[in-house]
């Protein structure tokens, strides 16, 4: 019973740690599968930051089982203003399903202009179709 009592406080622990550093990070991506209402888990998102006329990339990372990434930006660096760009590698993960899709990747562009502390880029997906929005 005790070893079970450990490893429950471990679970916790170990979610409310990851919340505690998710929390400092500037930026999180939500992925959701219209069709079926579900989150869409191991999809590969990369972010980048616009330099001049070129893209410089910044981290990258798969959405966990509820279809999120909670700190995508890298860890140590401050979120400056700028133009930025998330790729959601949506074509890898319809394939996976075994479902064809129209839009192989999904770059979501978007401005930081320093107004809010935290940014949440969520997408609702579909094989032809898809939305987004600027969360919170």
């Amino acid at each position: 019973m005790n070893k079970f009592k450990s490893l429950c406080a471990g679970v916790v622990l170990s979610g409310v740690s990851s919340l505690a550093l998710a929390a400092g990070n500037p930026l999180s991506v939500h992925v959701l599968n219209l069709e079926n209402g579900l989150p869409s888990p191991d999809v590969t998102v990369t972010l980048e930051q616009k330099e001049g006329d070129s893209w410089k990339s910044l981290n990258s990372g798969v959405t966990n089982e509820q279809g999120r990434i909670t700190a995508l930006f890298p860890e140590g660096q401050s979120l400056v203003t700028g133009t930025y760009r998330v790729t959601f590698e949506t074509g890898n993960w319809f394939d996976k399903h075994d479902t064809e899709t129209f839009f192989p990747e999904i770059p979501v562009i978007f401005n930081v202009d320093g107004a809010v502390e935290h940014y949440h880029i969520p997408l609702l997906l579909s094989p032809y179709g898809f939305s987004t929005y600027r969360g919170n």
